[in-house]
């Protein structure tokens, strides 16, 4: 949304679901690079780094139905996954992020000027259509990765990040439904929040999003290598 447009407690719930997903990146990473006890893949930490996704997904939805410039943020979005699919790629080629939460939230801001177009209810019922479905293609396989957009993967697939748009962009589409019921004339349910200290704070860190999810995780690794090492040279 143009910075005129912008509604805090939107920028708020952002700024919460990226401070969730660093201190899940910090998890994952200390069990990865580090050898710490850290089960990311399952209970507690699985769940909580989900929660950071999904409330990305539902800010997400609800701004495609206030964004006077979906498609110009669509095509950063989109392209700045494109750039953490080359880079990922050099780092470890067997994993590499081919389809992941930029990529999802890129093409969903895309197509918002004609989602955006469609009633709470329909929205609403095509979300749940693709959760639905979902069911069926994460059983199918393919020999192909041009499916992988659709949750279709290949034999033996592996991605540090995968969220395909069944049934990830069902949740967006979701938002998009409450941004209809809960915004219709695109004006803040928390007038007040504008003025608390702790608020725009968060607000800040969810302006920055898109910079702060770009940076985070070379700044975390930097961060621990220099934990790591002077640590391990004091024991």
């Amino acid at each position: 949304m143009p910075q005129a447009a912008r509604i805090t407690e939107l920028d708020c719930l952002r700024g919460i679901a990226i401070l969730l997903m660093i201190l899940f990146h910090i998890v994952f990473d200390l069990a990865y690079f580090y050898n710490w006890s850290l089960d990311y893949l399952h209970g507690f930490w699985y769940y909580q780094g989900k929660t950071a996704a999904i409330g990305f997904m539902l800010v997400s939805g609800i701004s495609n139905t206030l964004s006077r410039r979906p498609i110009r943020r669509g095509l950063t979005v989109f392209g700045a996954g494109m750039l953490i699919t080359i880079v990922t790629y050099f780092y470890n080629p067997a994993m590499y992020i081919r389809f992941g939460i930029l990529h999802l939230l890129g093409f969903s801001m895309l197509t918002a000027p004609w989602l955006a177009k469609q009633s709470a209810l329909l929205l609403t019922l095509a979300g749940t259509t693709l959760l639905i479905m979902s069911n069926w293609t994460a059983s199918l396989t393919t020999t192909s990765a041009w499916l992988l957009p659709l949750g279709i993967t290949p034999t033996g697939f592996a991605s540090l990040d995968y969220y395909p748009l069944l049934p990830w962009l069902g949740v967006v589409l979701y938002g998009m439904a409450a941004g209809k019921l809960l915004y219709p004339d695109r004006q803040p349910l928390w007038p007040s929040a504008a003025t608390c200290v702790p608020i725009r704070t968060l607000s800040w860190l969810g302006r920055q999003s898109l910079l702060i999810y770009l940076v985070h995780q070379p700044v975390i690794l930097v961060v621990l290598s220099f934990l790591h090492c002077n640590l391990s040279g004091k024991m």
